[in-house]
């Protein structure tokens, strides 16, 4: 009994001398350990709660798109713009108010916010889009190296047809024909040879057959 009273109270000493040498690291580690679980569950949570918000009002915009007032769908707009700007629905909100702009013939806010859209949009996709977006408006603004800036900006490949088609156009509005039904043929090679597409695409270089 002794030489077993003995042998635990070398491991009580020895556990004491450990605690003294490791002892506050190993709460400290603990506690550190703790704080960051607490510290993604908060984090995780804020996310949530910011999805939902955001949410919350790209429905509400959906709802005033619906009036058609241009300047009511900008600044609900802007609540996500400047509230959610990382946020997908954001994006969206901004292309849904450029579109209302354009439509009241407002050009320049509606530039504004398809650029915003192009900065702050994670979505290559989108980008994409935007892209066509203005350089369609620049094309409208007679402003073709602009337009063709844009459009031989490094896109995805979905997207061949339709920068080759508005390049075309903007090609042909500057004058360089041979360029245009360049641009045309690469068009419908991208586009297949089936489609309503492909066959405005074939008049526009049908169109150009005879000029010079």
């Amino acid at each position: 009994m002794a030489i077993y009273d003995l042998e635990e109270q070398e491991k009580i000493d020895g556990l004491k001398t450990w605690w003294e040498a490791y002892g506050t690291l190993m709460i400290v580690v603990a506690a550190t350990f703790i704080a960051g679980m607490a510290g993604v569950q908060a984090w995780n949570y804020y996310q949530r709660q910011q999805v939902e918000q955001a949410a919350e009002l790209y429905a509400s915009l959906r709802q005033v798109e619906a009036g058609g007032d241009p300047k009511k769908i900008g600044d609900a707009a802007n609540l996500l713009m400047q509230g959610f700007p990382d946020s997908g629905y954001a994006s969206r909100a901004a292309l849904i108010s450029a579109h209302a702009s354009f439509e009241a013939g407002d050009i320049q806010s509606a530039k504004s916010r398809l650029q915003w859209t192009l900065d702050n949009t994670r979505e290559d996709e989108l980008k994409d889009l935007v892209r066509l977006r203005l350089a369609g408006i620049l094309l409208d603004e007679q402003k073709y190296d602009d337009a063709l800036r844009l459009l031989e900006t490094k896109h995805g490949e979905s997207f061949d047809g339709l920068y080759a088609d508005l390049k075309g156009d903007v090609l042909t509005a500057a004058g360089k024909v041979a360029e245009a039904r360049a641009a045309y043929r690469m068009a419908l090679d991208k586009l297949g040879n089936k489609g309503t597409y492909h066959n405005i695409v074939q008049m526009k270089l049908d169109a150009l057959a005879e000029a010079k």
